[in-house]
């Protein structure tokens, strides 16, 4: 099989794959870029695998004139900008040792010994500079049925890395076929190992988390992480059962990953995926404005057209209702609408706290009226 994409012919590109060939050595895309070229979707990362140590790397590429970034040289992989985009260029690799974090590596020459330290086989897929497909393990018979395994033996690919149990449900989410399920030989092993995502770096588990809620949908591998316990570990006390409902009534909808989380529920959001500040303050707004009975309207005038919109659907999806008439443009109608009093038409009759009551007095009202009232009217 051959792929084929304006990523693979851009003349940088494959002047870079052509400056290690001419030094001897193999050079292949690998992973994602290639995955998502099989399958006819939107490539990203451009990551490379060669027989080249990355001493040699550097040498190579700076003397065809390319910029080396050594960002983990010592791990085999070197950084390379190539027509202005960074092209990740790792040296195959074997695995010696593995904590269940780390994992001590030695070069190798072989892209089978390669492929065999990779944790999915739609992952082990390799293409050389001129398109043409290499698969060691069978992994694109996988991909084009949407069958997520992993490389081997899943337990031991799991035992190297903890996190692959969180990609094993967020790649059944992007890339498997419903219809087919889980791997029942991986979900068993997620579910036996599921004790190893606790020693795992609470940003790695945010990470995952926010990529498998941006899914198109996450609802039937969330409710696997649930039933093998593995949600448990992740987030507790969260219940994906309103995700379903929530994923129905967005038809269509851009998949914004904090109004799922709100829908998923859970404790202690903040620490348990480390949120940063902002995702924070989004977050305490959307839980607290979906819990009350404002109008789509007042919704869209306190959190914003997007915001707004996504407190409308987890509201929805939470209280398993019809999503309100017209919704999409009361959201739009709030959003655009400014609260039509002003402190300087209350004073100086009022002042100080007195001022600030009624200001929130007339503001409850003016919500309540689903922002209809007009400034004469409030004043009156």
């Amino acid at each position: 099989m051959k792929i084929s994409g304006d990523w693979l012919t851009r003349p940088a590109t494959q002047a870079l794959c052509a400056a290690l060939q001419a030094g001897g050595h193999r050079v292949f895309f690998v992973g994602g870029c290639v995955r998502n070229a099989v399958l006819g979707e939107a490539v990203g990362d451009l990551d490379l695998a060669t027989d080249a140590l990355p001493e040699k790397v550097v040498r190579l590429v700076e003397a065809a004139g390319f910029k080396a970034i050594p960002t983990g040289i010592d791990h085999g992989t070197v950084t390379v900008l190539a027509g202005g985009l960074p092209h990740e260029i790792t040296t195959f690799r074997r695995d010696v040792q593995t904590d269940g974090r780390h994992a001590v590596v030695a070069y190798s020459t072989d892209v089978a010994q390669d492929a065999a330290r990779r944790d999915f086989t739609m992952n082990a897929l390799y293409a050389d500079p001129a398109g043409e497909v290499v698969d060691p393990l069978g992994g694109l018979q996988d991909l084009l049925a949407r069958r997520l395994r992993f490389v081997g033996e899943p337990a031991q690919r799991i035992r190297e890395d903890y996190l692959r149990i969180l990609r094993f449900f967020r790649f059944s989410a992007t890339y498997g076929d419903p219809a087919l399920g889980m791997d029942a030989e991986g979900l068993a092993a997620c579910s036996e190992l599921a004790d190893g995502i606790d020693g795992l770096s609470r940003e790695r588990i945010g990470a995952e988390m926010r990529k498998l809620l941006s899914a198109r949908d996450p609802a039937p591998a969330l409710a696997s992480m649930a039933a093998s316990g593995v949600l448990w570990h992740v987030l507790s006390g969260a219940d994906p059962r309103y995700v379903a409902p929530l994923v129905h009534l967005e038809a269509g909808a851009p998949p914004h990953w904090q109004r799922r989380l709100v829908v998923l529920g859970g404790q202690d959001w903040d620490n348990a995926l480390r949120l940063s500040r902002s995702e924070q303050g989004l977050m305490a707004r959307l839980r607290d404005q979906v819990g009350n009975a404002l109008s789509p309207a007042a919704l869209g005038w306190r959190l914003g057209p997007e915001a707004g919109a996504d407190a409308v659907l987890a509201r929805a999806a939470l209280l398993e209702s019809p999503l309100p008439a017209q919704w999409q443009a009361d959201v739009a109608r709030g959003a655009a609408s400014r609260f039509p009093v002003t402190a300087a038409d209350l004073m100086p009759a009022l002042a100080g706290p007195a001022l600030g009551a009624k200001l929130a007095e007339l503001e409850s009202r003016w919500l309540a009226s689903d922002l209809r009232l007009s400034r004469d009217d409030l004043l009156a």
